[in-house]
């Protein structure tokens, strides 16, 4: 899978049955080349003009299922959630 593959995937918390939104960054490691967590975008501040507050950084280990359309996470998305710069 190829991660253009991964971006058109809308991230699903079964842990709430909300949707956190559509991956659109990785975190790896470079030692190894393994991936380590997708980050997903939080929602805009101010009609998605002034930026993001918070962005969602879902750990590998998180992931249940990927699927053709979706991508089934199982988190507390307050502890995976970190702040933007």
């Amino acid at each position: 899978m190829r991660f253009y593959d991964l971006k058109q995937k809308e991230v699903i918390n079964i842990c709430t049955c909300r949707s956190l939104g559509c991956v659109s960054d990785l975190d790896f490691d470079c030692k190894t080349g393994c991936i380590l967590a997708l980050v997903i975008p939080g929602p805009g501040k101010f009609c998605w003009f002034l930026g993001r507050e918070y962005e969602y950084v879902i750990p590998w280990k998180c992931i249940v299922q990927v699927g053709a359309d979706i991508i089934l996470v199982e988190v507390n998305e307050e502890e995976v959630r970190r702040k933007c710069v």
